[in-house]
């Protein structure tokens, strides 16, 4: 059987609520499942809540958007408090930075003769964290591209026509906020920082020191040759791996959830044992929260 810790929802740029998250989680037959929303840990709680009416394990989660020098990444926080003020408190700039940077992309499409406004976007977030994929969607509603990859390419990708950046925190502010909160961070895909796998020993090292928990290995696009080189990355700087699909649902279709006979991705429950246990290891230490 398998789990799938990396997923979305509408609370961020997913397409599914909580509640079909969990019905396509039980259909799929996944006896663990992580809710990882951008920057927000809104539907956490629901999920929860739902996933032990129907007896699935459910480890709380967050992805994070930060830097390391050039190197944008994507960190998974899991085991977190959903409830702590402080996490709450943290993520709001974030949050923030989302809507200013919203605003200016649509400015800029605007100038491009694209016409969208941001009421449109609203009505097509509905909830949560609206994001570039929102737009995208928009963009192909009125017809400007034919899909989720075209809108990217062409218009919100970075340096494209209407790319803008936005606030992000460190690789080490992140990771420390995840501790603080209870949870362990993880590197999401990070074959995609380098196809050719040229740079991660040297991230993922640096990570480590700063005190990252794992890497993210079963992910849709590790090649069997991006595999074994993360697991000696992962075996030399004692980190643990976790895995997932990044499901999307309508928003990036071809992340199925783990379990569909069409997803490759099918990680092992032991995952979830092995983050319970360095969990609990780092919580019966205070100073590794420092």
């Amino acid at each position: 059987m398998c789990i799938d810790l990396h997923t979305h929802s509408i609370y961020s740029d997913g397409s599914s609520t909580p509640a079909e998250l969990i019905e396509m989680a039980v259909a799929n037959g996944l006896e663990g499942l992580a809710l990882t929303d951008h920057d927000t840990v809104e539907g956490v709680e629901e999920v929860q809540r739902l996933g032990k009416q129907v007896g699935i394990t459910i480890l709380t989660g967050v992805e994070i958007s930060t830097t390391l020098r050039q190197y944008t990444l994507h960190i998974l926080g899991y085991g977190i408090d959903p409830s702590d003020p402080g996490l709450h408190q943290w993520l709001l700039p974030l949050q923030q930075g989302r809507a200013k940077r919203n605003a200016s992309i649509l400015k800029k499409l605007q100038d491009l003769g694209i016409a969208i406004t941001a009421e449109e976007i609203s009505k097509i977030s509905c909830c949560g964290q609206t994001g570039r994929p929102h737009i995208a969607r928009l963009l192909i509603e009125k017809g400007v591209v034919d899909t989720f990859d075209a809108a990217f390419r062409q218009y919100l990708g970075r340096n494209k026509l209407a790319w803008e950046s936005r606030f992000s925190y460190s690789a080490s502010e992140t990771i420390d906020m995840i501790h603080r909160s209870g949870g362990l961070a993880v590197l999401a895909h990070p074959g995609t920082l380098d196809q050719e796998m040229r740079v991660q020993s040297m991230v993922i090292r640096e990570l480590a020191l700063r005190g990252l928990d794992g890497i993210e290995l079963y992910y849709p696009s590790h090649t069997r040759k991006i595999l074994k080189k993360l697991k000696a990355i992962a075996a030399q700087n004692n980190l643990i791996v976790t895995g997932g699909s990044d499901f999307h649902g309508a928003t990036r279709p071809a992340n199925r959830l783990a379990g569909d006979r069409d997803q490759t991705v099918c990680p092992p429950y032991s995952i979830i044992d092995a983050i319970l246990a360095r969990q609990n290891g780092r919580n019966r230490n205070p100073s590794s929260l420092l």
